[in-house]
């Protein structure tokens, strides 16, 4: 009995009293073989270049990737994620499909550093190395051509596969694009390669710094090929063509702004569910923190929580590595 009257016998608060008992019955914990990093690695450089929207990140040389990747491995980390800044760019993204492109050579860099010790995955996408920044090559009135673009799909899978790489990762949002990729792999005798489907990723206006972290020459937008964000159902769809076209893994991008559909998904499939944190979320966050706005390190581990939360098997974040040595 308080002063207030008598209360149920039930009090949650119990639960919530000292950090053992918070910890002892969390329903959702961070692992690091759940977490994925994503890395840029820049054609041509000597030393490392900070991505100045994104403090803490920058576009690896071919050496510091490597030892992003040994760190990867002793962090604990489940994969990595790589992107490739090349050069030079032409209209059909040559670069992408050249055996000794930077992406390819990044591919063979770390299999050579870290071997199985860590899943190397690979962005299957031509924007990087596009000279006019789209996701696929155009046709004669400056639209991305679908079928034409998914023959180059196919080609950069055989080439990152080639190179050894354990996932490909089609991100370009084509229809079609993870059985075109799916067929060419088994055709070239990479059967054992996975498909990471970019199943939802939404045009969203939080891509901004990733456009810096891999030089973009995007201009305009990309519409009419990368879901609205108005839209949740249409994400349902979009998964059910992945997974009957072959998709080992599906994943959801952005994370945060879509945490709606990232539950939807993983309440719809039996295969692992991603989630990308991506260039915009990260930065929100380093912003805040260094205006001493937010507590940096509690909110970084509350988004990566929320994003566990909603269904997430594996979260490719920033701050992996970070992430998972304090997670050690």
């Amino acid at each position: 009995m308080s002063t207030y009257g008598s209360f149920p016998a039930s009090r949650p608060r119990r639960l919530r009293t000292i950090p053992a008992m918070r910890r002892m019955v969390a329903e959702h914990r961070l692992h690091p073989a759940e977490l994925i990093l994503p890395a840029f690695v820049r054609e041509g450089i000597a030393e490392p270049v900070p991505v100045s929207s994104m403090p803490g990140v920058v576009q690896h040389t071919r050496d510091t990737l490597r030892k992003a990747a040994v760190e990867a491995v002793e962090a604990g980390l489940g994969g990595i994620m790589l992107f490739g800044v090349p050069e030079h760019k032409d209209a059909t993204g040559s670069g992408g499909t050249d055996p000794d492109g930077i992406l390819q050579v990044a591919i063979r860099d770390v299999k050579a550093e870290v071997g199985d010790e860590l899943i190397v995955m690979s962005d299957l996408c031509l924007d990087e190395f596009t000279d006019h920044g789209h996701c696929g090559v155009l046709d004669s009135e400056g639209r991305v051509d679908n079928d034409a673009t998914l023959e180059r799909y196919a080609e950069m899978a055989r080439v990152q596969a080639d190179a050894g790489v354990h996932v490909v990762g089609p991100s370009g949002m084509m229809d079609g694009q993870v059985g075109v990729v799916r067929a060419a792999l088994d055709a070239a005798g990479h059967q054992d390669v996975s498909i990471l489907a970019y199943t939802a990723k939404y045009s969203s206006a939080f891509y901004g710094p990733f456009r810096e972290a891999v030089a973009s020459s995007l201009s305009g937008d990309r519409k009419a090929y990368q879901q609205d964000p108005a839209n949740a159902r249409e994400s349902l769809r979009e998964l059910a063509l992945d997974l009957a076209e072959g998709a080992d893994m599906v994943m959801v991008k952005p994370a945060l702004p879509y945490l709606d559909v990232l539950h939807r998904v993983a309440e719809s499939v039996d295969v692992p569910v991603a989630a990308y944190q991506i260039s915009g979320e990260y930065a929100m966050v380093e912003a805040a923190a260094a205006n001493g706005w937010i507590d940096r390190e509690a909110a970084i581990l509350e988004t990566l929580t929320g994003i566990k939360r909603a269904g997430a098997n594996m979260i490719l974040t920033y701050w992996a590595t970070e992430v998972a040595r304090r997670l050690r």
